[in-house]
């Protein structure tokens, strides 16, 4: 697994990180035994960069994490929460559920929007509790969409100190929209930014500002939601894309996406994979799981060879425009994403961001 150190940070990240959204029941159930092997398959799999958040299952997601991570060098994997939802007790949640919020867990906590300094302090020492460290490599704000001017104002300041301070490593924004990211990249000195769904084969949004702000500044980007919530891994009637069915046209889309690809012998899933490490900015890209076997697929397709003569006919069919960033294969037909050094010898230097 490829590690790199994106930007001038002391912060690094392995090219596939682990989201652990989850591991925190989204959406169903997951077992604790199954989450530890999630997480123990990932890190067999090289990958070194871990990324949760209160909101993922009320704590369940950063609790099973930090169990099971707990007998890890800490300075072998890079830790990445969020900032900007308190949890506050709710006393008669037991008799509830959370799936409103997509998570099946009892609703023993509410989320308290709060983007403020001493929010972020809550937060982060809540967090430190949750997963049972003494420190997170990366804090990001986390969905800020409709508290902008707050969390630019006392949310992001608050971080800054906190880096400044060596409590984290680094810090940034993770959002399901590119142009905020954009503006935070440009007015605010963060790391990084957790771009989810905003940069895959069927979505290039943020290509059109963040990605090359992104670049021209060395702030990294991470990469989530590469399948668009399912729809890239096995388009058909009634796929999710961005968590709702996926709209006809869409749809079609992803089915000529998927003629292409195997027209080349690649899975879709693979070229989706792939896909967001064209682009330099790009430092890694962040899939989640729930099982062993769901890891183990993933590592697979980033293994895969993904051909030039894909990307073109892709493009010759109009699925990507002509100017958008592609990986190119090696000589050894490994992948190898721009910007970025391919292993020497099968052997990547070790370190690890998300």
């Amino acid at each position: 697994m490829r590690i790199t150190r994106p930007g001038a940070g002391t912060v690094t990240v392995s090219e596939l990180a682990l989201g652990c959204a989850a591991l925190g029941n989204l959406y169903r159930p997951v077992s604790e035994d199954a989450a530890r092997a999630t997480v123990d398959a990932a890190w067999d799999a090289g990958i070194r960069t871990f990324d949760t958040a209160p909101h993922y299952g009320l704590g369940l997601s950063e609790r099973r994490l930090g169990a099971a991570l707990r007998d890890r060098p800490r300075d072998a994997y890079t830790l990445s929460t969020k900032v900007g939802r308190l949890l506050v007790p709710h006393p008669q949640g037991d008799a509830e559920d959370d799936l409103a919020h997509g998570f099946a867990v009892s609703a023993t906590h509410r989320r308290v929007w709060d983007f403020s300094a001493d929010g972020v302090l809550r937060s982060l020492e809540a967090s430190l509790g949750r997963l049972g460290v003494d420190r997170v490599d990366v804090a990001l704000l986390h969905d800020p969409d409709d508290h902008a001017e707050q969390a630019l104002r006392e949310a992001y300041p608050a971080l800054e100190r906190l880096r400044a301070e060596g409590v984290v490593g680094a810090i940034g924004v993770g959002m399901n929209q590119s142009a905020l990211p954009a503006r935070f990249v440009r007015e605010t000195d963060i790391d990084v930014v957790l771009l989810a769904g905003r940069y895959t084969l069927l979505d290039q949004d943020g290509l059109a500002e963040l990605l090359p702000e992104a670049a021209a500044r060395g702030r990294a980007v991470v990469v989530g939601g590469v399948f668009n919530s399912g729809l890239l891994t096995a388009p058909r009637p009634g796929a999710t894309y961005d968590y709702a069915p996926a709209p006809r046209p869409v749809l079609d889309r992803a089915l000529r996406l998927l003629e292409v690809s195997e027209r080349h012998g690649v899975p879709l899933r693979a070229t989706a994979l792939h896909f967001p490490f064209g682009h330099p900015a790009v430092a890694s890209v962040l899939t989640g799981a729930r099982s062993p076997q769901e890891v183990h697929d993933t590592v697979d397709q980033l293994r895969r060879p993904i051909p030039d003569a894909l990307w073109d006919e892709l493009r010759a069919e109009g699925l990507l425009d002509p100017d958008t960033p592609v990986p190119s294969a090696t000589p050894s037909g490994r992948t190898a994403p721009a910007g970025h050094p391919a292993p020497v010898g099968g052997v990547t230097p070790s370190k690890e961001l998300s």
